[in-house]
């Protein structure tokens, strides 16, 4: 059997892992594929690409952008993109604007629940990637105010935390228009996290293609539920472990992988 993991992280968003080593780490575990979707940037595609030439690994150019409905951030996947489309990569410069007023205003946020961090500290992390979260969390462990990333995500900066900020840009509706105008297929990621799959449909109107339905935090009777829901809504199946290197130790390349077959059901989708 081949498998492939489809959602994993870089360097170039909150994953620790180089483009180069991700597909070495890959080609290690046996993988047959790996979709790069790093949140709201493509910087890591042209690297991986190169990387994974001439070896037996296929590398799915994808994306992660962020999107927000009311108060809930929504994460729509976005896989086989046209990583130099004009169209996207200009509203990705929006997006990493927004992103960048973001971590300042969670920074005043956590100052606020007297907690000092040095935004600069933020940025030398996350260099010159996408910044987020993560590197506010791994920020925060390296100045000593929580022993560990998830410990920052639970008492600060998760999403029902205190310091938490939303304020993306993108609906969901502008998010799946942009990864179809791309040449992408525009898929749902962990929906366990939207805490209300009436929204499921809703997205499907939107043009959904896909929802991830085997993800880390599935449980088997949530796999069972989204299988059905794809089903019903006529939506494609993906999955992957989220992977994003030492921040989630826990979490390694693989630790779930989909048969192959899921991946050329995507493939089709693009037509």
């Amino acid at each position: 059997m081949k498998y492939a993991d489809l959602h994993v992280h870089t360097s170039e968003s909150d994953g620790t892992f180089t483009p180069e080593q991700l597909v070495k780490q890959a080609l290690e575990r046996g993988l047959s594929a790996i979709a790069v979707v790093d949140h709201d940037t493509v910087g890591a595609i042209p690297g991986a690409l190169k990387a994974a030439q001439g070896t037996d690994l296929e590398l799915i150019p994808g994306i992660e952008l962020t999107a927000q409905y009311g108060n809930q951030e929504i994460h729509i996947l976005g896989y086989f993109i046209d990583f130099q489309d004009k169209v996207l990569l200009d509203k990705l410069k929006l997006v990493q604007l927004n992103r960048i007023e973001r971590i300042h205003k969670i920074v005043s946020n956590l100052e606020g629940q007297g907690v000092n961090l040095n935004t600069q500290t933020v940025f030398d992390i996350s260099g010159k990637g996408s910044v987020g979260r993560m590197h506010i969390a791994r920020a925060l462990v390296k100045e000593g105010w929580v022993a560990t990333p998830a410990e920052a995500f639970r008492k600060y900066i998760g999403d029902k935390s205190p310091a938490y900020v939303a304020g993306f840009s993108l609906s969901p509706a502008e998010a799946i228009s942009l990864i179809k105008g791309s040449g992408g297929v525009a898929v749902l990621a962990h929906p366990y996290l939207l805490h209300n799959d009436e929204l499921i449909p809703e997205f499907a109107g939107y043009g959904l293609q896909g929802i991830e339905v085997y993800y880390p935090e599935h449980s088997q009777s949530m796999v069972n539920f989204y299988l059905g829901l794809a089903k019903k809504l006529n939506l494609l199946v993906t999955g992957g472990s989220d992977f994003h290197g030492s921040v989630k130790p826990e979490i390694k390349l693989g630790t779930i992988k989909i048969p192959i077959e899921l991946v050329e059901k995507l493939r089709q989708g693009i037509r």
